[in-house]
C-alpha cells in the first residue's frame, strides 16, 4: 500500500501564524533555528538554519477526549510548502527510531498498535498496522520526547 504522510492542519497552522492562539489558546512562542533537531510540521523538513520558527502546543484530534494527546510542535515561522512528497518525509529520517500508534476512527488508541521503529521500518510497519481493519489512522511521534510529527491515514 501506498502511504501519505500529512502535514498538520491547514488551516490551524495559519491561525498560529497570524498570532491566533495554540491548543492552549496562547500564541506561539518564535526562536531561530540551528538548522537541526526543529522538525516542521507543515512541510516536513528542519526549519533551515538562522530562520525563524515557531514553538507552540498542537492537539492533532478534533476535540478534547482522554486519547487526545497534546503537546509541543515546530512550525516555519513563514509561510512553507505543506509537504505532499512520495516516501519518507524528511522528519522522519533524523532519528533512529519513532513511536507509531494506530487510531480508531473515533479517534481512540488501538491498543496492540503502538511500537517504536526504527526510521528504516517506518513503512513496512505502518503497512502491518493497517492490516488491522479497525485502524483509521497512525500519529507517528517521536520516540524520545513523544512529540507528534505526522499523521499516515488509511488510504483506499
Amino acid at each position: 500500500m501506498t502511504l501519505t504522510f500529512l502535514p498538520y492542519d491547514a488551516d490551524f497552522v495559519t491561525q498560529v501564524r497570524a498570532g491566533g492562539g495554540d491548543a492552549n489558546g496562547q500564541p506561539a512562542e518564535r526562536a531561530i533555528s540551528t538548522g537541526e533537531g526543529t522538525p516542521c510540521r507543515c512541510c516536513l523538513r528542519d526549519v533551515p538554519n538562522g530562520a525563524p520558527y515557531l514553538i507552540l502546543s498542537a492537539r492533532p484530534f478534533p476535540a478534547p477526549q482522554p486519547y487526545a494527546e497534546q503537546g509541543p510542535i515546530f512550525l516555519c515561522a513563514d509561510d512553507c510548502a505543506p509537504w505532499s512528497g512520495v516516501g519518507l518525509p524528511p522528519i522522519l529520517t533524523t532519528s533512529p527510531d519513532y513511536l507509531l500508534k494506530g487510531y480508531s476512527p473515533d479517534h481512540r488508541i488501538v491498543y496492540g498498535t503502538g511500537r517504536i521503529v526504527p526510521s528504516e521500518d517506518i513503512i513496512p510497519y505502518a503497512n502491518t498496522v493497517f492490516e488491522n481493519g479497525s485502524v483509521a489512522y497512525i500519529d507517528v511521534r517521536s520516540a524520545r520526547n513523544n512529540c507528534f510529527q505526522t499523521r499516515i491515514p488509511r488510504t483506499k
